[in-house]
């Protein structure tokens, strides 16, 4: 019965090869393809926009072409996002902290190349994984309940404290923050309103995009403003030598990215387990084996690209098994995917793996198709992207802060995404200069909705008794180790080194932002206090920890020091690889006001005339100002970048652009120009 079973599947995997082999259905994956890496390439237009676009496309295709069409787009938009990542910070969190790094070295293009070939992999170990598990999964997913979903986020929150380095209280301090940035807006549990200001805006809580681009790309391009140079002096390789090394690397790195991507597919079957969870799990799984990460992660390391690029697309084809196996979506993209699938006559769950065999792996070998296409056109063009990293700032810059804050605006389509892009982009650059790390905060705002609401379904369906099955109790003693693993090295580092009593307390300026921390805790105690019980119990959790925390990290390090340098050592999990600076305090922050007072005169152009108007006078009038730019470069560069975003996000995505004075006033300026 076994061998049976056995060549039917194998007949039915060939027999799916050869249906998406023919010409037309080729055509339609490279169309997906193409789509997906365009979308990758701009911040703030992700895989559920491509999805809006081209489902309503595929209602008249024969379903064989439809879902090679959307496969190849959603296989592909995370290899190309790992461009604006290690090009200049701004996407794919993961990858960024070595991506970036090597990129200042002068080795963006071993950066880029290794990436795409680690998507590669990944991608094709994903769909061989998705392949062989769909028809045993079954049990296996079922078994998975909210308690399971509840340890496997809180797992995700104990990866911060291996993450930080010498400092895992600092972590769990950012991480803590974020949470409490996520518990913004309206409890779902209760309808409880927390900290809205009875603002309209803060209701529905803060979009992650606005966010994600204040803290990672804004403090990149400042300090670019600030150094006033190219990203990269020169290129350490030639195109086609970084293209080799690239290669050379993931061939050298092989078992992690068989571990990585097997990590990434399995993972992704976990409903709601999201691509920046299985990124950062990936990157300390990787922290934690491979030899001598602890000392060269973050500041360059080619393994610290490889490991999250991995599981990134190994997620895609794990992901397709909860939907194709019983109909359960991992996320808003699989959902739609689903809905796709539904419209052209088919529902899943046991017909997928029988009667419709032939459809569920002709998905497969779309998946692997897909990432071979897209991996190898990013791949030869990694040369050509590496080349930006020597433009001048003055070129390089006023296009790149144009596209965030347009793709910022994509968060929730209204005035606050800009509020929130400039409010943690201050942030983002004050935590990065004074050491502090950026990663916690976004995976805390990732899984901290999670975490409460996974809680709240486990006590109300289990009561305590959610805590006894044996998959949480595994999942939690794993997320334990983690967590107090690096207190006990680092105390036995101080046992070694010798720790002090300082003769009188000391204080540096990164350590201020302890008592601003501090403070948030208590005004989330204060406040909280008369809320509603299960509105209450996750912010009052949340702050308590941050406070201990916080307190408990600043006593150490005001009044004791240590005798050696010996416990100094360890990651920092932030983007290392700083140039040394010898500019003077005072004219660092001159030049990022100077920067940041950019970003208010775009807000208050975009108030008067529109947005999409805004850019090309804030490119033209920086590039005049800032490097003296021939008039004739500046209007090139300012109406080529207008007219791609307006073919974008206006004529293509038809976004709804934030009202300005001017159309306000003269209504029908909004019929010539719709951005007003």
């Amino acid at each position: 019965m076994e061998f049976l079973q056995d060549s039917v599947i194998l007949s039915a995997a060939g027999d799916a090869l050869g249906l998406i082999l023919q010409p037309e259905r080729i055509m339609f994956l490279w169309l997906g393809v193409i789509v997906g890496l365009a979308i990758g390439l701009l911040p703030g237009v992700g895989g559920l926009t491509g999805f809006a676009i081209l489902v309503p496309f595929t209602y008249t295709m024969d379903p064989y072409s439809a879902f090679a069409m959307l496969l190849g787009m959603a296989a592909v938009t995370t290899t190309s996002d790992t461009i604006p990542a290690v090009l200049f910070g701004a996407a794919a969190q993961a990858t960024v902290l070595d991506g970036l790094p090597m990129t200042k070295r002068g080795e963006a293009g071993r950066a880029l190349s290794a990436s795409y070939l680690a998507n590669m992999m990944g991608g094709l170990i994903g769909a061989i994984i998705l392949a062989v598990s769909l028809p045993v999964v079954r049990p296996f997913v079922l078994a998975i309940a909210t308690p399971e979903l509840l340890a496997m986020t809180i797992l995700g929150i104990a990866m911060v404290a291996t993450l930080s380095g010498k400092s895992p209280l600092k972590g769990l301090v950012v991480a803590c923050f974020g949470i409490l940035v996520g518990m913004v807006g309206t409890d779902t549990q209760t309808g409880q309103m927390r900290w809205t200001g009875g603002l309209l805006y803060l209701q529905d809580g803060l979009p992650m995009l606005p966010i994600l681009l204040g803290l990672f790309a804004l403090p990149e391009l400042c300090d670019l403003a600030i150094q006033r140079t190219s990203i990269a002096q020169d290129m350490k390789f030639s195109p086609r030598q970084g293209m080799l090394q690239g290669i050379k690397d993931v061939a050298r790195n092989w078992f992690l990215v068989l571990r990585c991507s097997s990590l990434g597919a399995v993972l992704g079957a976990i409903p709601g387990m999201t691509g920046s969870v299985v990124d950062w799990i990936a990157y300390g799984h990787a922290l934690q084996t491979e030899k001598g990460a602890k000392e060269s992660f973050t500041k360059g390391d080619v393994r610290g690209v490889i490991a999250p690029e991995s599981a990134n697309n190994a997620r895609d084809g794990g992901s397709l098994v909860p939907m194709l196996a019983f109909g359960v979506p991992g996320g808003a993209a699989q959902a739609i995917l689903l809905g796709a699938l539904m419209v052209h006559g088919f529902t899943p769950g046991p017909d997928m793996l029988t009667k419709n065999l032939d459809l569920t792996y002709s998905m497969v070998w779309s998946i692997a198709l897909a990432n071979i296409f897209g991996a190898g056109t990013c791949f030869l063009l990694s040369g050509q992207f590496a080349r930006i990293s020597t433009l001048r700032y003055t070129l390089v810059l006023p296009i790149i802060m144009s596209i965030v804050y347009v793709g910022a605006f994509q968060g929730s389509r209204s005035w606050g995404d800009m509020y929130v892009l400039l409010i943690f982009g201050l942030i983002g650059w004050s935590m990065k200069r004074l050491r502090w790390p950026r990663p916690p905060l976004i995976l805390g705002l990732v899984l901290g909705a999670l975490i409460e609401r996974y809680m709240s379904i486990s006590f109300l369906r289990y009561g305590m008794d959610w805590a006894l099955r044996p998959g949480v109790m595994v999942l939690l003693a794993c997320a334990a180790l983690i967590m107090f693993s690096p207190v006990l090295r680092l105390l036995r580092k101080e046992n070694r080194a010798g720790v002090v009593l300082r003769r009188r307390p000391y204080l540096g300026l990164d350590d201020l932002a302890y008592g601003l921390f501090i403070a948030i805790g208590v005004y989330v105690l204060v406040t909280s206090r008369d809320w509603l019980f299960n509105a209450r119990i996750g912010p009052v959790v949340v702050a308590s920890t941050m406070v201990i925390a916080g307190g408990l990290s600043l006593i150490h390090k005001t009044f004791f020091k240590e005798v050696r340098a010996a416990a100094t050592n360890g990651v920092h999990m932030d983007i290392g690889g700083d140039p040394e600076e010898e500019l003077p305090r005072r004219l660092v922050l001159v030049r990022a006001a100077r920067f940041y007072g950019w970003f208010v005169l775009f807000l208050l152009s975009m108030a008067v005339i529109g947005l999409l108007p805004t850019v090309p006078l804030v490119i033209m009038a920086f590039m005049r100002i800032e490097g003296r730019e021939p008039w004739r470069l500046s209007a090139i560069l300012a109406a080529s970048v207008t007219l791609l975003l307006y073919i974008v996000f206006h004529r293509i995505i038809h976004v709804p652009w934030p009202t300005s004075l001017m159309g306000d006033w003269f209504p029908i300026l909004r019929e010539v120009v719709p951005s007003m």
